[in-house]
Parts: structure tokens; sequence; C-alpha cells
């Protein structure tokens, strides 16, 4: 089995949050990690009042901002392209999930709706160009790692296939990968009775739209999915 050498960052006991940890492999390509982390319970039954609403203006604004600025050009996508093919992934194979969102928008293609929680997913993303990753935290066993998959590695993919991992940055427990910024596994995907989820923005620097954006994303997880106790955290690896 592969070792995978890691950049732990000390577990905050107080915000209840599985220890992230982001791997030096990142570091070793010359790649910074910046990973917005939000862990939270949520009430799927709650009214989403104003998640319609928010979701129309969001992409009314971003299909004007994509006949503007390239979908590739946007800071964060960019990032996440630069990032994949450093780890020696082809990003045109295997989109960033912000990107593949981005184009069905330019498609003028209706999002899937599937719940509260995802939606928000897709409203962050949209609005940033940040991949995002959305999790049941009860499916998740043990300490996380952000790392390069490696050979061989694969799971079930959300509505799709087996999905070839090798050269993906992933998320990974003690079972294997459940994440990464292409698409998430069945294992740990939101379902209708998901009540504690965790929440990753994923970027390749750390900046201030990426602090931002962590704090749009607690903000509309409170008022569209029934969110109490919200906590937040930064997690980076990097040279």
């Amino acid at each position: 089995m592969t070792r995978h050498r890691a950049s732990v960052v000390a577990k905050n006991e107080k915000d209840g949050m599985t220890e992230i940890a982001v791997s030096s492999e990142f570091a070793e390509r010359g790649l910074n990690v910046a990973l917005g982390c939000l862990r939270c319970r949520v009430n799927p039954q709650a009214a989403a009042n104003g998640l319609d609403a928010a979701l129309v203006e969001t992409l009314e604004t971003a299909r004007g901002r994509v006949f503007e600025t390239p979908i590739a050009e946007w800071p964060a996508i960019a990032g996440t392209r630069r990032a994949y093919r450093a780890l020696g992934k082809d990003p045109a194979r295997y989109r960033p999930s912000a990107e593949a969102l981005l184009r069905r928008v330019k498609q003028n293609r209706d999002l899937y709706r599937i719940n509260p929680v995802v939606d928000v997913n897709n409203l962050i993303s949209i609005r940033t160009g940040y991949s995002i990753g959305c999790y049941d935290s009860n499916r998740i066993d043990g300490p996380i790692v952000f790392r390069r998959a490696g050979a061989g590695e694969s799971y079930r993919g959300i509505g799709r296939a087996d999905l070839n991992l090798e050269g993906l940055p992933v998320f990974a427990d003690r079972q294997g990968p459940f994440g990464s910024p292409t698409s998430d596994s069945e294992r740990t995907r939101i379902a209708g009775d998901t009540r504690d989820i965790l929440m990753i923005l994923i970027g390749f620097e750390d900046t201030q739209e990426l602090r931002e954006a962590m704090g749009h994303a607690a903000g509309a997880l409170e008022m569209y999915a029934g969110a109490n106790g919200v906590a937040v955290r930064l997690v980076k690896g990097g040279p």
C-alpha cells in the first residue's frame, strides 16, 4: 500500500470537525492547497424560502460573466486546472465540478435540483468557481487526508460509473478515497435523511475570495438548509 505523507493541521476540539490533513505530495509539486471546511447539522425539512430566487439571480449573473470571461480563466477554476496538470490529470477530460456547472450555465441548461444542501453547494460553486465537496459526516470513516490518488484507485461517482481516480486530488479516509473536485462518491453522498454534513471548498491558493466564499456558504446553509452551529476552518498545505 502506498504511504501518503501528510502535513497535519491540528484538530480544534471545540468545533467537533473531523481531523483533516493535506498530503506533502502537493508541496512536492509546487502546489499550494487551501480547503475551506464547514461542519454543521442541517434540517432537510426546513423551508428553503428564498433559495429559488437566489439561484435565479446567481444564474443570471453567471450567464453574463461566462461570456465576458472564459470559464477556464476564472481564478478558482484556473487554479484547479493547473493543479490537475501538475498532478498528471487532464482537466479537459476530468473537468472540475465548478467548471462543469458553469458550462451548463453557458449552454442555458437547467440545474438539477436535489435538496437544499446540494443546491446551496451548487449556488456557491456557480458564484465563485470553487469546486465544493459535500459529505454526510456520519459516512466518513476516521481522519481525512487530501492527497493525490494512486494507480488503481477508483470509486462509483454520484450518478455516474466508476471513476478512474489516478492523478486526481482526492479526500480519503480509512476506507479509501470518497471525494474529489471532479465528482464525489456514492459512499458519502448527501441523502434525503442526512443531518450532519461536511462541506469543503477546494482551493489551490489561500485568497480573500476563498475566505469570503466560506462566509457566503455558511450563511446560505443557515438560510436555506436550516443549518445551526456552523463550524468553519481553513486547512492549508504547500511549499
